[in-house]
This record gives structure tokens, sequence and C-alpha cells, in this order.
């Protein structure tokens, strides 16, 4: 639960002509159908989730079974271009420790990622399946594109 920043120019481009063509009032409605079709495609599971738009302002409302599943719905919509923060109102039938979050900058890989929040390169997987299905090969990353880093087991 919380509010989480995300980059406004960063992301997938999934707004687009509907919006031109709405009317003002619309247009909130219009994304928070679109943010939820969004997390629909990527597979990522709830029981129950609303989303709710104003100005680049997100609010993912519902229930998950799991804390990583909240975290990565918070990731897929918010790293999305034209959102610039998500509050988590989700929730989670079983708690479990809060993963940490890192922003992408330019030089970034995984393996430097890994580094610096595990001390070991060589654990970058750790964090790529932490972001599936957000992210499709481990070389995809992009700068100001948020990732998940989970705890350590």
């Amino acid at each position: 639960m919380g509010i989480f920043s995300f980059i406004k120019g960063a992301g997938e481009k999934i707004f687009g002509k509907k919006e031109k063509e709405a009317p003002k009032e619309e247009i909130p409605t219009i994304r928070a159908a679109a943010l939820l079709e969004h997390v629909k495609s990527l597979g990522l599971p709830f029981k129950r989730l609303k989303i709710s738009v104003k100005d680049n302002m997100v609010t993912a409302e519902g229930e998950v079974e799991k804390q990583e599943h909240a975290e990565k719905i918070v990731l897929a919509i918010g790293n999305v271009e034209g959102v610039d923060q998500v509050e988590n109102k989700m929730q989670v039938i079983e708690p479990a420790p809060q993963a940490q979050f890192h922003t992408v900058v330019s030089g970034d890989n995984l393996s430097k990622i890994s580094k610096k929040f595990y001390g070991d390169p060589n654990k970058y997987m750790i964090i790529f399946e932490a972001n599936k299905p957000m992210l499709t090969h481990p070389d995809k990353i992009y700068p100001g594109q948020v990732l998940r880093i989970p705890p350590l087991a």
C-alpha cells in the first residue's frame, strides 16, 4: 500500500486515439479501461481490480492473492507513458515483505542493478523473473522504467 512515483514520459504507449476523439471529461474513464486491459493482457492475477484515473494519478483498488501480484500490477500501470503516480490500495490475502524498487538510469543493466542490491551481479535473473511479464528479455530495460527488486529468500 502507498503511493509510487514514476516518470510520466517513460513507458509503454497504451493511451491514444480514443482519448483524442473523446470529450475531456471521459478521458479518465477511457484511460482507466485501457490500464485495466493492459494489466489483463499481461496475465497478472487478481481477484478484484478497480482502476481509477485523476490527472496523472492512478489508483488501483481490489484484492490480490500475494504481495508480488500487487507490486507487479502497480509496476504495469506505472510503467505506462502518461502515468506519474500509482496509489496502491489493493488488499493482499497472503502478506509478505514488500520489494524494493529501482528506477533504471542510462547505463544500467540487470547485472549492475543486481550488484547494487544483492552484492552479486550474477543474481540478475532474480530481478528479471521478478519483473515478468513486463520484461521479456534481460537486456530490454530502458531509462525511466521502474523495476521490482525482491528480497533474497
